[in-house]
């Protein structure tokens, strides 16, 4: 593990870099910003559709048992009473006294390397905040002096539909969570594709928790964007379809580009009572080894609980056999956001050059780059040099996302492009409207080659499929 301060430098260089190049900004920054809300930049944007694409295409496009879905953010509030989250999604909160901060008890004993487990009730986490109340230091003040913890629930409140202004009587909420809108479209799916078991339903969404404290940039955060897939099988088949999913996962990651040594497994000891098994992907993002991805065996509580809070059958019939059971579900779940700065970290790299200089460079997996390829003009003021490369990007953009730069010098371009995470630049030079070559930089290596215009297209392709 990076040493506390190294850590925390390469955390600061990474949230530069993400709002100096576009990739992350605060929320609402000239009003003073908005705690743990973020907004995805010209580059950021573009990084995130393609983390979601890339994800679509290994769950849903590759799957023949696997099909999409888009469910509300606005539900029956009567769902999140069948859940389990009315009553039970909550965090555990202590006040300092001496500054009044509000923070997650579990959050400050792990900084101590004390852990609460989410299973605790309030007796329990007070009894380890007592027992290390001298090591506790307030993240805002430093002080170690906090009240009891109280459990707070973590759904967001909305007033929809509720026009007498008393919320807290009816209340409806943003949802805490996207799978919830898997389960209650399960019925919807089996009859509207005759799906038959085992399949699965998958969806990236936005979900909501009202988070106290704002952590480690967009790790956590208030609004966030989820992709989850819930797999409906046999309850004799469940384990065995977990397994291979976990394999699937691990595998998922390796593709994309991330090194080995920066994922590991971590297992949860203390299993809700309805649960089968249940493992976290962990990555070493710079603040240490934290979860990535869950991959849960549910077991049929969720659609055992919609059907009793419904009242409807959410049964499932074998059409060969006839035999007729509650699916047992398995999961996948990870927030882009995570992904995202899994991503960051692992493309950040600083390297010193031949000649003295140093350079900052991401290099993000071909797929995943924002921008896929620059073309410059060597000069900005020649309309010869411009119109040729705009034709280039033109023609280029038809199937890559492309930038077409003509500000400052080469150097400089490639320089921001770097930072960027563009792979490969294209100038046109003199010579190209002589001999109708190009160059082309390639950002990895920092290798330039003379490729023909005409054979652009078969060059970039071999590079990235």
């Amino acid at each position: 593990m990076l040493k506390k301060e190294n850590a925390e430098n390469l955390m600061q260089k990474i949230v530069s870099l993400a709002k100096r190049r576009g990739l992350v900004f605060p929320s609402s920054e000239i009003y003073g910003g908005f705690g743990a809300v973020y907004d995805y930049g010209s580059y950021g944007v573009e990084l995130v559709n393609n983390i979601k694409s890339t994800w679509w295409k290994a769950m849903v496009q590759k799957n023949e048992n696997i099909v999409g879905l888009d469910s509300s953010i606005f539900m029956h509030p009567k769902i999140w009473e069948a859940s389990g989250h009315v009553s039970g999604f909550s965090d555990p909160l202590a006040e300092c006294k001496e500054c009044h901060f509000r923070a997650r008890v579990d959050h400050i004993l792990e900084e101590i390397e004390v852990f609460a487990d989410e299973k605790m009730n309030e007796e329990e986490i007070n009894k380890l905040l007592v027992e290390n109340k001298k090591k506790v230091k307030c993240p805002k003040c430093g002080k170690s002096n906090f009240s009891e913890a109280k459990k707070f629930n973590l759904l967001v409140q909305s007033n929809l539909g509720n026009f007498t202004g008393d919320w807290n009587e009816n209340p409806s909420y943003l949802r805490g969570e996207t799978c919830q809108g898997i389960y209650v479209n399960f019925k919807n799916v089996l009859d509207s594709t005759r799906a038959k078991i085992p399949f699965g339903i998958a969806q990236i969404g936005k979900a909501f928790r009202n988070e106290i404290t704002a952590r480690q940039f967009i790790f956590r955060k208030r609004e966030f964007e989820q992709m989850e897939m819930q797999m409906f099988v046999h309850p004799e088949k469940a384990l065995e379809v977990y397994e291979s999913w976990r394999e699937r996962r691990w595998q998922y990651y390796l593709d994309l580009g991330i090194k080995k040594e920066n994922l590991k497994w971590h297992k949860h000891e203390n299993l809700v009572f309805y649960a089968k098994a249940a493992w976290d992907i962990e990555y070493k993002f710079p603040f240490g080894f934290k979860e990535l991805e869950g991959i849960h065996a549910r077991g049929d509580y969720d659609l055992t609980q919609h059907s009793k809070f419904s009242g409807k059958d959410l049964s499932y019939q074998d059409p060969k056999t006839n035999e007729k059971y509650t699916p047992n579900v398995v999961e996948t779940s990870v927030g882009v956001d995570r992904i995202f700065l899994a991503i960051l970290t692992e493309s950040y790299t600083e390297e010193k050059l031949k000649d003295g200089s140093e350079r900052v460079v991401m290099k993000f997996p071909k797929k995943l780059a924002p921008i896929k390829v620059a073309v410059f003009p060597l000069l900005k003021n020649k309309p010869e040099l411009v119109i040729k490369a705009k034709e280039i990007f033109a023609k280029l953009s038809d199937q890559y996302m492309c930038e077409f730069d003509d500000n400052g010098n080469i150097g400089k371009r490639y320089r921001r492009q770097d930072e960027i995470g563009t792979p490969y630049c294209v100038t046109v030079d003199f010579n190209s409207l002589e001999d109708g070559n190009v160059t082309v930089r390639d950002r990895n290596t920092m290798k330039q080659e003379r490729i023909s215009i005409k054979d652009l297209d078969k060059f970039l392709e071999k590079k990235f499929f």
